[in-house]
This record gives structure tokens, C-alpha cells and sequence, in this order.
């Protein structure tokens, strides 16, 4: 494991009934396949040693002894080999038939699971053969020559780099209180379900959602090996299934009703499932609570293991909703935003909202969600009081478009140029004009702000805030200017998610509508602060003096949600934007962005009341507790070492 990242496989190997020879060939095989690639812990199938379907045949001394003989022999193959590798098989201890699962690695046994719950309804007998590990008395038995106890006791097994996981078998997950939840609560970070699940119609899906829920409410990873072809189809069918999960999503999953042996591998983040844990205090309360002992033991250390390269597909854009959910996505995100800003007008009685509109993104988005909050209450957009206020850098085009996004929208316009009042607050203060610098950029925030809060007062209503969650991590705003309003609604929506929502805005609205919109998106980025040249261009461009939104978007997504180093941050960076940016592109603005995020918490610590949309906030009466004067230094060395 490195970074965080260990690679597990879900092996389904070609059966035959009852010939264990042939079915340890098989295995052998497999773990050859998955250790050449790197993985690191496979597990096979449920009574893979036997095949699952053997029946009556489960009692025959021959196919127990035969079990034996095999595990022998894998043991011995398994001495050259730095994988772990769990199979499953049918074990007499004392009078009782088990149906367990065994973990070797490097010659050694490490332990032996027996399965808890015996479906014994519809078409599964299992108690005909097999007894539940509830009814075993600890004891010590002779397997393959070697002394290992034998217990219902849980057990934790723990890898030589700290990784834990535990072991349940087919039905175990489908009980009310599967195994899983107490392996979890005892430590376990990954469970391996060994299974024999036949197919249905219906039931894989039922199977994904039952796994993905276990995965999830347990904040685990989740590794599901069930048989395939090969077994008995007298009155069933089993097709395959190889499922691998993390917190509740699928990383992978192999092809159900093959004829061919499958290996399916994923690598599972386990920084970022004990992050979600120690996050979660429902979590915790759950572990004070466990009542469960366990039996841990320890795996052995890897010998000559194969170099790291990570596997792992992130999306650039991780606060974007994607694929066919995407537009419904959007549809939440928009009604939390203007159901939060709905409840702050009715408490107060208000039935106005000033709003500043620079024809840029977000006070587009800001603006959309005002004319839909007016809409759901039944009042009139009139209400809304729109105010462009041009100064020295403002464009023509941005302004058009704002002057233009307003009538279509049917809201009040007022327009209000800063020009002479911030010339005259120059001159007030001894500033030059020709000098562009902080005094003079943030000045016309300032200007601009002070227009909306008086407003508001003329009118009776509040100052709605545009600004944006990554423009809050970055502090890309003018402290008491654009900084401050009465209700934010954009303040938890990062600037890729901002593109998102107008975007899909745009995809509803009237073909004037749309295209306005379709222009705003395409517009760079700009504040407007300084001049634009001579033929009107904009200069002043947002992502060429802090870098590229989509790179601080992600930064921030997995900086905070996960609270990753920067060391995993940049190797998830370089294999993400892979052809976009270079390494030293990426460290430069890694760099900043923690720079940035660390200077500029004062802004956020006075931000105001705005809706929380995702998984991430910056509000310091939610999601995000900093100091002010927090030291950057750590993080900044973490960043020169890369």
C-alpha cells in the first residue's frame, strides 16, 4: 500500500464439481495473474476449493481429504508469492461440517472463517450439510498438518502496512445483523464476502443496492467473489459476480454470464474510508458501543512487491454531477439554493432582493436562482432589483449581456455607473487613479457594495451575494465589498459547478435566454477592475492570476473532504490532468492554492448565512472551523518536496 491505496482483486476461476485438483489449478492460476499485477489481497468465491453445488457429496471423506491435500499444496505455492489469498472450502472440525474461509499468504495459514448464517429457505438447504459457526465451541484442528484454532470469535486480520479487514461469507451479508457491521466497528477497513449467489430476475440488482448500502453504512471497502460458470445448473444458475465497493460506491464489477475466468481489481482508498469514519461521530458512538472481542492476526510483510502506479480514475471536475442523473442534480442544487433564500424572504417579510449583475458567471447563477425563488413564492419579478454598476474595466460585452439577461427575465434594472464616485473617493483618500493597484481595485468593490446595502434599504429588502465557494477558498474577494451581502446563495457552489448549473439553465430557457446564457458561460472569467485594452478586450482574467478554477475545485474537493496531503493530492492531480498540465504547472498552483486557502480565512470567518448544496462548506458555523492566523508552513514544505 502507498498513498493510501491498496489493491484488492474479486477472482471467479472456471469449476468443476467436486475435483479440487482441478479447482486449486484454477486458483493457483488466478493468484499467479493477480499477484504479477500487483494486488495485494484476492479472494475467491464460496466453497471455491470444492465447488459450491456439490451437494450430498460434502459428506464424502474423499472430497474432504482432498481439501486438505489442497490447501497443502497452495500453501506450498503460495510461499514465493507476496499476495494474500482467501478461498473458501468445506472443513470438518470435530463433529461439525463447516463451510469456511481460508487466508494464506507466503506458506503460512492465517486463519480460518467459518460462516454464521445457513440459508436453509426456497431453493438453499444449507443446513443439510453444514453447521452456523454460532453453534462451534472454540477448538484447535489439523489443516493441511498445521495446528489452527477454529472459533466463531470475529476476526481482524492486519496487513504488515496497517491495512485491517475481516472475512464473511455469502448469507452473512443478507442477515439483519451481518458480520461486516462488527469486523467494522472493530477496525476492519476492508470486508471479503466469499458467496454463492444464483440469479434471479431482479436480484442483481437487489444484490449492487444491498452491498453498496453494507459498504456504505459500515464505511468500508467491500469486496464481493461469487461462483460462476462451472457450477451446477440442475435447478439454479450462477453467473458470476465480482463486486468491489468503497463507502457505498462501486470502483468495479465484472461481467456476469461468461464462460471465462474473471479477475476483477480496484484500488481502495483507505486513508479516505478512516477519514470518513473519523469524520462520522455516529461512527464513533457505534464502536464505543461495540460489545464484540475479536481475534486479531497479523499478515506477514511483503518480500519483493511490485512498484506503485496508481489505477484509480478520478473526475477532474469532482463537484460536477455527472451521467444520466445530471440534469436532476442540478434540479436539487438550484431548488436548495432558492428554497434557502425563499425562507430568509419569508421570514422577514421581505418581497425584494437587490442583487448586482456584471454579466459574469456568478451573479448570473445568483440571479437565476432569485427569479426562480420569486416564482415558487408567487411574487413578482419586478421585485427583484437588478443594478449593473460599470466602472473603469468593465466591458461592453459583459454589460450588454447583463443589461440584456435582465429584461429577458422580466426584473427590475437599475443602472448606476462608480466612476465618478470612486474618482471622487480617490481623491478623498490622496490616491492616483493611474496607479492600478489593491487601493484602486478595491475600491470600486467597495463602491459597488455600499450602492447595493443602500439600496436595499430604499427598497426593503436584502442584498443577495454572489460569490462562490472557490472564490471564498482562493479569498478572491474584496474584504467588506463583494465579500460581504445578507444571504449568499452561492456561497457553498465552486465555480465548476457554477458553469454546471447556468449551463443547464440555459438547456431550459427560451432560445434569447439560452443564448445569453451560452455567451455568459463563454465569457472569461474577469472581475473587471482594471481597463481593457483598446478595443475593449477584457485583460484582467481571474484564472491567470490564481490558475485554473478546475485545479483549485479539485484541490479543494479532496483537500477538504478527505483531508489528503498534498503529496496524494499532486499524484492524484498528475494522473488526473495527464496531457493538460505539467507537473510544475500543477505544484505552482498546488502551492498557491494552499497559500491562498490559509491567508485569506478571515474572509471566510465573517462570511454570511447562505445555503449548504454538497458535501463541502466553507460557513464557520458549519462545516469549517479555522483560525485566522493558522500557519501555512506545513503544507507549503509538503508542496517544495514534491
Amino acid at each position: 500500500m502507498e498513498y493510501g491505496f491498496i489493491k484488492v482483486a474479486a477472482a471467479i476461476p472456471a469449476v468443476r464439481i467436486g475435483d479440487v485438483q482441478y479447482n486449486t489449478e484454477q486458483i493457483e492460476r488466478l493468484v499467479t495473474e493477480a499477484e504479477e499485477i500487483g494486488v495485494e489481497i484476492v479472494v475467491f468465491p464460496e466453497l471455491s476449493l470444492t465447488s459450491y453445488t456439490c451437494q450430498d457429496l460434502f459428506r464424502q471423506y474423499s472430497l474432504l481429504e482432498a481439501v486438505d491435500v489442497a490447501i497443502t499444496h497452495l500453501l506450498h505455492f503460495t510461499q514465493q508469492k507476496d499476495i494474500i489469498v482467501i478461498v473458501g472450502a468445506p472443513l470438518m472440525v470435530g463433529n461439525l461440517l463447516l463451510n469456511c474461509a481460508i487466508v494464506v499468504q507466503q506458506g503460512q495459514l492465517l486463519g480460518v472463517v467459518p460462516k454464521s448464517y445457513l440459508p436453509n429457505y426456497n431453493e438453499f438447504y444449507e443446513k443439510r450439510w453444514f453447521t452456523s459457526a454460532q453453534a462451534l465451541r472454540p477448538t484447535t484442528i489439523s489443516l493441511a498438518g498445521i495446528a489452527v484454532k477454529v472459533s466463531a470469535q470475529p476476526k481482524i486480520f492486519e496487513t504488515a502496512q496497517g491495512v485491517k479487514f475481516g472475512i464473511e461469507i455469502c448469507e452473512d451479508v443478507w442477515a439483519p445483523t451481518p458480520p461486516s457491521n462488527h469486523l467494522a466497528l472493530a477496525g476492519a477497513d476492508i470486508i471479503f464476502n466469499l458467496s454463492a449467489t444464483d440469479e434471479l430476475v431482479g436480484k442483481h440488482a437487489y444484490l449492487k443496492s444491498l452491498l453498496a448500502q453494507q459498504s456504505a453504512r459500515t464505511i468500508s471497502g467491500y469486496v464481493y467473489s461469487s461462483c460462476g460458470f462451472g457450477e451446477s445448473t440442475q435447478d439454479v444458475v450462477y453467473s458470476g459476480n465480482a463486486l468491489i465497493y468503497e463507502n457505498g460506491t462501486l470502483l468495479d464489477e465484472g461481467k456476469r454470464f461468461t464462460f471465462s475466468p474473471q479477475l476483477v481489481t480496484a484500488q481502495i482508498d483507505i486513508d479516505r474510508i478512516r477519514y470518513d469514519r473519523c469524520n462520522n461521530t455516529t461512527f464513533a458512538t457505534a464502536q464505543f458501543n461495540e460489545g464484540y472481542e475479536t481475534e486479531n492476526i497479523a499478515c506477514c510483510p511483503l518480500q519483493n512487491f511490485k512498484p506503485f502506479r496508481l489505477e484509480r480514475i478520478f473526475s477532474s471536475s469532482p463537484f460536477v454531477p455527472t451521467g444520466i442523473g445530471k440534469g436532476e442534480a442540478c434540479e436539487e442544487i438550484l431548488n436548495i439554493q432558492s428554497m434557502g433564500l425563499a425562507k430568509r424572504l419569508y421570514h422577514i417579510k421581505a418581497k425584494k432582493v437587490v442583487i448586482g449583475i456584471s454579466g459574469g458567471l456568478d451573479s448570473t447563477l445568483a440571479l437565476l436562482v432569485c427569479v426562480r425563488t420569486f416564482d415558487k413564492l408567487k411574487l413578482s419579478r419586478h421585485g427583484i432589483i437588478g443594478v449593473t454598476m460599470p466602472g473603469f474595466g468593465t466591458s461592453d460585452h459583459t454589460y450588454q449581456n447583463a443589461i440584456h439577461l435582465m429584461r429577458a427575465l422580466g426584473v427590475t434594472l437599475r443602472e448606476i455607473s462608480i466612476a465618478a464616485s470612486v474618482m471622487q473617493h480617490f481623491k478623498d483618500i490622496g490616491h492616483d487613479s493611474a496607479v492600478h493597484d489593491v487601493v484602486y481595485e478595491n475600491s470600486q468593490a467597495r463602491e459597488r457594495t455600499q450602492i447595493l446595502m443602500d439600496i436595499s434599504n430604499q427598497v426593503g429588502g436584502i442584498v443577495v451575494g454572489t460569490g462562490d465557494l472557490s472564490e471564498l477558498a482562493l479569498g478572491w474577494a474584496t474584504y467588506n465589498g463583494d465579500q460581504m451581502s445578507m444571504y449568499g446563495v452561492n456561497t457553498s457552489v465552486p465555480k465548476t459547478l457554477v458553469q454546471c448549473l447556468v449551463k443547464h439553465e440555459a438547456l431550459q430557457a427560451t432560445n434569447e435566454i439560452s443564448g445569453l446564457l451560452n455567451d455568459i458561460i463563454e465569457t472569461p472569467i474577469s472581475p473587471e477592475l482594471t481597463p481593457t485594452d483598446t478595443e475593449g478586450h477584457i485583460l484582467q482574467r481571474t484564472e491567470d492570476l490564481v490558475g485554473p478554477y478546475e485545479l483549485h475545485d479539485f484541490f479543494l474537493y479532496y483537500a477538504l473532504r478527505f483531508g489528503f496531503s498534498p503529496a496524494k493530492i499532486f499524484l492524484m492531480a498528475e494522473h488526473t490532468f495527464a496531457g493538460y498540465y505539467t507537473g510544475n504547472v500543477l505544484k505552482r498552483w498546488l502551492k498557491s492554492f494552499y497559500y491562498r486557502f490559509f491567508t485569506q480565512q478571515f474572509k471566510r470567518s465573517c462570511m454570511p448565512d447562505g445555503p449548504k448544496v454538497g458535501y463541502i462548506s466553507l460557513s464557520p458555523r458549519g462545516d469549517w472551523r479555522m483560525p485566522s492566523d493558522a500557519m501555512v508552513e506545513l503544507w507549503l514544505q509538503a508542496c517544495e518536496a514534491l
